[in-house]
């Protein structure tokens, strides 16, 4: 029911800034659950941000750096990362979830837009 595809990502020097999109397809509710996920090769996925109800929350290695937002319009989800660090390097995922009466929540990802934060 819902598609989502992630772009935005390259090389980018420590120090820099990067914007990802998630243009979300399907049956998409605005005011729903959306976040962004990371994760570099053998580790576990790891939270990042995430935009519900209004309101926004972060992971604290990335918090005071990036900023989560949706235009609701476009049905696309932003991940606007400034002062970008080494460790900032992974593979980054959109996430939406829709909780459902009486049925199984959706729970979409997108196929990941990899970056790299490297001198």
């Amino acid at each position: 029911q819902v598609q989502l595809v992630e772009s935005g990502g390259g090389l980018v020097q420590p120090g820099g800034s990067l914007r990802l999109s998630c243009a979300a397809s399907g049956s998409i509710l605005s005011f729903n659950y959306m976040a962004w996920h990371r994760q570099v090769p053998g580790k576990e996925r790891e939270w990042v941000a995430v935009i519900s109800g209004g309101s926004t929350n972060y992971a604290d290695s990335v918090k005071g750096r990036f900023t989560i937002s949706r235009d609701n319009a476009k049905n696309t989800l932003y991940l606007q990362m400034n002062s970008l660090k080494p460790e900032d390097t992974a593979v980054y995922y959109c996430n939406y979830k829709q909780f459902r009466a009486y049925l199984n929540p959706i729970d979409a990802w997108g196929q990941g837009t990899l970056v790299t934060v490297s001198s």
